[in-house]
């Protein structure tokens, strides 16, 4: 038995230097890639497309022992490590650390980019409209409590691109310092209390619920103040020293958030592609079925639809639209061709990869 163990760590040992050596060239041709893009006017570095077809491609030929989110999140970091090599992406998120949109940055990018933490999701817009920033991630819409009105009001007024979305299933736990301290507050971000507000009427009905802007700051109040608890993640507890009294608190053990990658490109089409946008109709009977038309007649798969008061105008709407396919392709120009003749405004948010999960 010790002999073939010892001959199996040989093999392993083996392999090892061989997954080394293929890291190696493949960094040194992203350097190479790198010294061609630096020849162009306004060289792109990171391509989300590019990105998404390798990615897809790997886990389509994935014959291990390895699940496919495993395998993705291995080259992932691998394809993340050799693009900060090219140009090291700086990303501004909803902060400060410990939230759960640097966790999505994290799985989307790795832990090979500058994360820049920002105190509002207009924060994190405005550092990428300024070029403080490659790019930005906030929430966009969650499972159980639908859209993050803070940022569709965003995506209203600003000229940046969605290249990219990313989903995240979420787990809340409550976390003190001293559990031996009275418990006067509790702080959490306002989806966050609406995700587990069963729980928090059966556990803690008489206590004071203050929002916060996110889950992380939630936890450095918590850290601060002994008679506080916060409700926030596995990393803001650990990063604040926080105790894990409860965990898994969500009402809905499904509770998934999608956020969106905030830019200033549009991505080529992937071949797995969602396009978002704003519309506005006119106020009149049957303006919303006529908006609907042009999807059954290209056949085009819409994946949201969710209205928002337009406040330049009293009483009208603006509608928010997802759906399948790439703002390129003949179908979907069309389609849009159609829903701009019949619309007040329409604005073309982005077209970019669907998440892989």
């Amino acid at each position: 038995m010790t002999d073939k163990l010892a001959q199996i760590r040989i093999e392993i040992d083996k392999i090892d230097q061989q997954i080394l050596e293929l890291i190696r060239a493949r960094a040194a041709l992203a350097v190479e890639v790198a010294k061609i893009k630096q020849q162009q006017e306004n060289p792109v570095y990171y391509r989300p497309e590019r990105e998404a077809e390798i990615l897809r491609s790997i886990v389509a030929n994935n014959n291990s022992l390895l699940p496919d989110h495993e395998v993705a999140r291995i080259f992932r970091d691998i394809m993340t490590a050799c693009l900060a090599l090219q140009q090291p992406l700086s990303i501004a998120y909803l902060g400060p650390e410990g939230t759960f949109s640097q966790q999505a940055v994290e799985k989307h990018f790795g832990e090979s980019v500058n994360m820049v933490p920002q105190a509002s999701i207009a924060e994190v817009f405005k550092q990428v409209e300024n070029g403080n920033a490659n790019y930005g991630v906030v929430p966009i819409e969650n499972s159980t409590e639908g859209m993050v009105n803070i940022t569709l009001d965003n995506l209203i007024t600003s000229d940046l691109q969605i290249c990219g979305e990313i989903s995240l299933r979420i787990h809340h736990h409550f976390a003190r310092r001293d559990p031996e301290k009275p418990l006067k507050i509790i702080y959490a971000h306002q989806q966050t209390l609406a995700q587990c507000q069963r729980w928090l009427a059966t556990r803690y009905p008489q206590v004071t619920l203050k929002e916060v802007t996110s889950n992380g700051l939630a936890a450095q109040l918590a850290a601060q103040e002994p008679e506080s608890a916060a409700i926030c993640s596995d990393k803001a507890a650990e990063i604040y020293q926080l105790q894990k009294l409860h965990q898994h608190i969500e009402d809905y053990a499904n509770n998934t958030t999608r956020f969106i990658i905030l830019g200033k490109q549009l991505p080529t089409p992937s071949g797995h592609d969602k396009t978002s946008l704003i519309i506005s109709t006119p106020h009149e009977p049957g303006s919303l079925l006529h908006l609907l038309a042009p999807f059954a007649k290209y056949n085009i798969n819409m994946t949201l639809i969710e209205s928002r008061p337009y406040r330049h105008r009293n009483w009208s709407y603006l509608f928010f639209i997802d759906f399948e396919g790439h703002q390129t392709e003949p179908h979907i120009k069309a389609a849009l061709d159609d829903l701009g003749s019949m619309s007040v405004m329409m604005t073309l948010l982005g077209s970019y990869p669907q998440t892989m999960g």
